[in-house]
C-alpha cells in the first residue's frame, strides 16, 4: 500500500421490509424489528477493529448498501460517517452514497441523510410499471418511485436510480417506452441491470417449475443493444457493463472496485479487499445479522474469511473487474504484478473484433466483446503468463 491509491469503505445494512423474489443479496426480513442501537455499537466497534489492522488511510468514498439502508434512522447514518471520518479522514469531496427504496417513509428521510453527511443517493426503482413492480415483489408504486426520485434530486447534488429489464414477458417495444420515460426523469447516472435468475431465489424455483417466462436469448440481446443505443443518445453512455453516466458523474465508489482498489467491508456479509504490510487480503464477514452481532460482541471480530490473495489471483481479479469498464484495462498494472497476456492471444482477440487497444498500455472489450465478456475474460486469463 503506497498511501496514494483510493481507499473506500463499504457498510452493509442487512435488513429489508420484504425479500424480493429475484434477490440473492444478503438481505433479511425481521417483522419484529431489530435493535438499531445494538447494531450501531457493533458497526462502530468493527470499524475500529479494521482501523487497528490496516492503519491510517484517507477515505475516498463510502457506500452504505444492503438490504435497505434507508430503513436506518438518519442519526445512525450520521454516527457511522462520523466514526469513519475519525478513523480515516474523508478526502475533500469524498463521495458518500446511501441506497434507498422509494417507499414514502424512506424518501421522507432524505433531508436527514443529507444533514448526516450523505451527498449521493441511489434509489432502487426497478420498474416504472406497476404490474411489473408487483411481479418483482416490490412494495412501492410507480407514483412513490417518481416522488422519491424527485425528492432525491431536490435534496442531493448527485443521484442515481436502478431499473431491471429483460423482465418476465417483457418486449423490446415495452422496454423502449419505459426506458425513454426513465431517461426523461433521470439525472446524471442510471444503473440498468438485465434480470438474471439467481440460485436459491424464488424466481429460480418458479423458473425451474415452468411458471416464470423470461425473454429468450435473441430478445435479451435486442434489449441490451437498445439500452446501449438509447443511453448513448441521451448522453449517458455505459462506463461499465450495467452503469451509465454523463462524463464525470460515474460512481466513484464503484470505480474503486472495478479499478481494483482497496476497500474495507463492514457489516453482515460484507466483502473487502484490504492491504496489510504489503499483502492483499480478501475478507468476508458472517452473513447472519444476529450471528454477526454476536461475533462482534463475543469474539471482537465478525470475519469468517480472511485469505491472503496471491499474485496470480490478484491479476485474475484485476482483469475480471477492469474488462467491465469502458475505459478499459491497464496492462501496465498487470505487468507491475509480474504478469502479461500472450501477445498472440491479444492479437487474435483483436482480429476477431472482441478487444481493441487504447493507447499503448490499455485494452478494452469492443461492443461485440461485451456480448461474450465472461468467455473473453476467461480466454485472456488462460493466456496470462509470468514475466
Amino acid at each position: 500500500m503506497d498511501g496514494t491509491a483510493p481507499f473506500a469503505v463499504y457498510v452493509h445494512w442487512p435488513f429489508c421490509a420484504q425479500k424480493c423474489p429475484y434477490c440473492d443479496f444478503n438481505s433479511h426480513v425481521r417483522h419484529g424489528g431489530w435493535d438499531e442501537a445494538a447494531f450501531l455499537s457493533a458497526y462502530l466497534n468493527e470499524l475500529g477493529r479494521v482501523r487497528h489492522r490496516i492503519g491510517a488511510r484517507r477515505t475516498h468514498s463510502v457506500f452504505i448498501g444492503g438490504g435497505t439502508p434507508s430503513l436506518m434512522q438518519p442519526v445512525t447514518v450520521g454516527a457511522l460517517l462520523a466514526r469513519i471520518d475519525a478513523l480515516w479522514p474523508m478526502e475533500p469531496g469524498a463521495e458518500i452514497t446511501i441506497e434507498a427504496n422509494p417507499g414514502s417513509v424512506e424518501a421522507d428521510r432524505f433531508a436527514g441523510y443529507r444533514a448526516a453527511g450523505v451527498n449521493r443517493v441511489s434509489v432502487g426503482v426497478q420498474s416504472l410499471r406497476d404490474a411489473d413492480l408487483r411481479t418483482l415483489g416490490r412494495i412501492h408504486s410507480v407514483a412513490e418511485a417518481r416522488r422519491a426520485v424527485d425528492i432525491a434530486q431536490r435534496t442531493f447534488a448527485r443521484t442515481s436510480f436502478d431499473l431491471i429489464y429483460a423482465r418476465p414477458d417483457q418486449t423490446v417495444e415495452a422496454w423502449e417506452a419505459e426506458l425513454r420515460e426513465a431517461l426523461s426523469i433521470a439525472g446524471a447516472h442510471l444503473s440498468l441491470y438485465q434480470l438474471t435468475i439467481e440460485p436459491q431465489t424464488t424466481f429460480e424455483r418458479l423458473y425451474m417449475a415452468g411458471k416464470l417466462r423470461v425473454p429468450d436469448g435473441d430478445t435479451s440481446l435486442a434489449l441490451y443493444e437498445l439500452t446501449q443505443a438509447m443511453t448513448e443518445a441521451a448522453g449517458l453512455p455505459a462506463y461499465e457493463v450495467s452503469n451509465h453516466a454523463r462524463p464525470g458523474e460515474e460512481s466513484r465508489h464503484n470505480l474503486v472496485y472495478w479499478r481494483y482498489g482497496e476497500y474495507a467491508g463492514v457489516g453482515p456479509g460484507a466483502h473487502g479487499r484490504i492491504d496489510v504490510d504489503g499483502v492483499r487480503y480478501a475478507t468476508v464477514t458472517e452473513r447472519s445479522p444476529e450471528a454477526w452481532l454476536g461475533r462482534v460482541r463475543d469474539t471482537k471480530s465478525a470475519l469468517v474469511e480472511n485469505d491472503a490473495v496471491g499474485a496470480r489471483e490478484q491479476a485474475d481479479e484485476m482483469l475480471l473487474m477492469g474488462m467491465r469498464l469502458s475505459e478499459g484495462f491497464d496492462l501496465a498494472r498487470l505487468g507491475a504484478r509480474g504478469f502479461q497476456i500472450a501477445s498472440a492471444v491479444l492479437d487474435r482477440m483483436r482480429d476477431l473484433g472482441l478487444v481493441e487497444p487504447i493507447g499503448n498500455a490499455r485494452i478494452r472489450a469492443t461492443p461485440q466483446g461485451r456480448l461474450v465478456l465472461n468467455r473473453l475474460v476467461a480466454e485472456l486469463s488462460a493466456a496470462m503468463q509470468e514475466t
